[in-house]
């Protein structure tokens, strides 16, 4: 056999006609070490490879519709109730929202059902709803197609 084709035990590699073929190093009873990921400038691989870590604001959005009034046939999105979403790279998102009143009997569920709703998203990890009051609730808040819904012109 020609000397060229020998596998070179102590670089892991064999050599041969002008091409070469890598041997996992520490090769043993056919165990092969773990691959780590490879990055440019020595930059950390994102975890989950292939998913984008970032909450999406349309998406959160969607999530957000998914929430009905108890009261009012319509998605709170939709009802103007929806002042605020803070979207952050680690996957945290801060809602802010108020109410049709500050007496709303859903004054407890509804933050609830909106933090649950966003939470259930892969690229949420934790979510925070907070209720403010100022400026304050009124009709022109809506959508059209709310106030379309509600037969409000």
């Amino acid at each position: 056999m020609d000397e060229k084709n020998q596998v070179a035990p102590a670089s892991g590699m064999a050599e041969g006609a002008g091409h070469f073929s890598l041997e996992a190093e520490g090769d043993v009873a056919g165990k092969t070490p773990p691959v780590s990921a490879w990055t440019p400038d020595g930059e950390k691989p994102a975890e989950g490879a292939g998913s984008s870590t970032a909450p999406d604001e349309d998406t959160i959005i969607a999530a957000i519709a998914t929430v009905y009034d108890p009261e009012i046939p319509v998605n709170i999105y939709e009802l103007g109730l929806i002042y605020a979403i803070d979207l952050h790279d680690d996957g945290t998102v801060k809602v802010e929202m108020t109410l049709t009143a500050p007496n709303c009997p859903s004054a407890q569920e509804l933050p609830a059902q909106v933090k649950e709703a966003v939470e259930k998203l892969d690229t949420v990890t934790s979510a925070t709803v907070e209720i403010v009051w100022e400026p304050p609730w009124d009709m022109s808040r809506m959508s059209e197609d709310a106030r379309l819904s509600l037969n409000m012109f």
